[in-house]
């Protein structure tokens, strides 16, 4: 093994901190680029900012889409690690719960905070056992309860990736459908007549035990719609890690598993969903779709979705959830058309809402009072718990909003 170079003061070790935080962030950067970084700061000397600052990109960053996120890292990591770190952990859970005026961080600079951020979390070496157990004994059941119970828009960057990971357990089962066609079965109902004859002119026309015929069956596809304005950015961003879960849930009962993006445009994230790590389906969903934390026009976007995707994905009845706020932007007319369209063309149309985590929630919006008589079912999605409870939700018969006698 290569020894490090031999530099003044501490500068070799925190390049080597630095790089760490790097690949929490997302920047893979191996050995080798650590100890070229290092002998080139040597080489280079650390007189400017700029100077070291274009050093250890040139020589730890290989792609040039992961400049942004080097940038951030830099800024945050070199002001004074130690300091920020606290700063991010007790601050985090207030910018979470702040409202519309906050704007939501950039994915790199996210990355960044949430590198940092774990990197404070992690006990030191010369940490008693005894108070690492007590650590671990914090997290009981009554907090998994809260977490669960948690808005997201509410929740931390660690709560999040907490939620991530209950997200990613979550399963959505689905029953199959029975169709017109017919396959033999000794538990079924009705005489199999073509069996009968055929059986008999095997043994030369002599008829034996009466066989039986059940209809067959057939999974059923899901068509997922999710919302990707600015409003529903938080929930979007869960509702991608849970449609990717379905996507790759083992036996989930499902056939095809459709996901579709609305913002400014309809955007088709199918074969993006279907790359077996969540983070590069997610990353080609954000190369696929550039209208995302923008503008809200739904009715244009189902509209291209009945056009050039409804014959093809709701061909035999699929179930489609609709996940969206209802705040359209665009004319409520070609809304109405749309959706009726749509709930005509589907087996059920789920309408997924994270507003209906207030209790008193009326369907004041005109997106709102327009969708709400033509959905099947309507549940909320703003918690873990809510996407847990869908799976009973989809199997019980199909509920009607509570609220729309007021319209």
């Amino acid at each position: 093994m290569q020894a490090l170079p031999e530099t003044e003061g501490k500068l070799a070790e925190n390049i080597i901190h630095f790089a760490r935080a790097l690949r929490k962030a997302g920047i893979k950067t191996g050995p080798a680029q650590v100890l070229s970084a290092i002998e080139a700061v040597q080489a280079a000397g650390f007189t400017q900012r700029e100077d070291f600052y274009n050093t250890l990109k040139a020589t730890l960053v290989c792609r040039p889409e992961q400049f942004e996120t080097f940038h951030q890292v830099f800024t945050l990591f070199w002001r004074d690690p130690e300091f920020l770190q606290k700063m991010v952990r007790s601050m985090l859970p207030l910018l979470q719960t702040m409202g519309d005026d906050a704007p939501d961080a950039k994915a790199a600079q996210r990355r960044a905070e949430e590198a940092l951020d774990e990197g404070g979390h992690e006990p030191h070496e010369d940490t008693p056992e005894r108070d690492m157990l007590e650590m671990d004994a914090q997290m009981s059941l009554s907090q998994t309860e809260v977490l669960r119970s948690l808005d997201f828009e509410q929740m931390s960057n660690a709560e999040q990736a907490a939620a991530i990971a209950a997200i990613s357990k979550l399963r959505l089962p689905a029953k199959p459908v029975k169709t017109r066609r017919y396959a033999s079965s000794h538990i079924g109902h009705q005489p199999d007549a073509r069996r009968l004859l055929r059986d008999a002119l095997k043994r030369g026309g002599e008829f034996g035990a009466l066989p039986k015929k059940a209809p067959r069956t057939r999974p059923l596809n899901l068509v997922v719609l999710c919302d990707i304005s600015g409003s529903m950015a938080t929930y979007a961003r869960m509702m991608m890690h849970f449609l990717h879960t379905l996507v790759w849930a083992p036996h989930s009962g499902w056939g095809h598993v459709h996901g579709f993006t609305m913002g400014t445009q309809l955007t088709n994230i199918t074969r993006a969903l279907h790359q077996r790590d969540v983070d590069d389906a997610l990353k080609a969903v954000g190369h696929d779709a550039p209208d995302w934390q923008g503008g809200t026009r739904l009715g244009e976007a189902l509209r291209a979705f009945n056009r050039d995707y409804s014959r093809r994905v709701l061909g035999q009845g699929a179930v489609v959830l609709l996940i969206t706020d209802g705040l359209e932007t665009g004319g409520v007319e070609t809304l109405q058309k749309e959706a009726e369209r749509l709930s005509l063309s589907c087996k059920r149309l789920v309408w997924l809402n994270p507003l209906l985590r207030f209790d008193g929630f009326a369907p004041k919006a005109a997106g709102v009072r327009t969708l709400v008589p033509l959905v099947d079912s309507f549940h909320a999605c703003h918690n873990v718990d809510s996407l847990a409870g869908l799976s009973e939700a989809l199997s019980t018969q199909s509920r009607k909003p509570e609220f729309i006698a007021q319209l």
